[in-house]
């Protein structure tokens, strides 16, 4: 089982993406955190594989709370779930380290198999979120065509 916790302050997400991710079948939401601030203490507690961080929350936003997470646990998956897309928001988040980036309006149903593959080691980035991202350097410059 992927062990995941949740951080979002409506209640109501918190409920749907339990119930959503616990129907997977191999996805076990162990904390549900209404605040940034509760994040680092449950994590300490639960030992996720997942942590699933709302932005915008009171006393401290999922990106504070993922700075505070990772310096205390760098092998943590971290991954943002938002309704909040700048590209200042984006490379906030791959600045501290985050392995992932979703927004609320993605397709639900694809919720499961990012959980799956950032806890197999890969990364989750939605396709807006990857466009806003910051280039990264690399690559062969190429424009290969057939």
């Amino acid at each position: 089982m992927i062990k995941v916790l949740l951080a979002d302050d409506h209640a109501f997400v918190r409920d749907s993406l339990t119930e959503l991710l616990s129907a997977s079948g191999d996805v076990d939401v162990v904390a549900q955190c209404e605040d940034g601030e509760q994040v680092l203490d449950a994590a300490r507690r639960t030992h996720p594989d997942v942590v699933l961080l709302d932005l915008a929350m009171p006393r401290v936003t999922g990106l504070q709370a993922a700075r505070e997470l990772l310096a205390a646990h760098p092998d943590t998956r971290v991954v943002v779930l938002t309704g909040s897309l700048t590209p200042a928001l984006v490379a906030e988040a791959q600045e501290i380290g985050v392995v992932g980036y979703l927004l609320k309006d993605d397709d639900p149903g694809a919720l499961p198999g990012h959980v799956r593959a950032v806890a197999a080691g890969g990364t989750a980035w939605s396709d807006a979120a990857a466009s806003a991202a910051t280039p990264r350097t690399g690559g062969t410059g190429c424009d290969e065509r057939n």
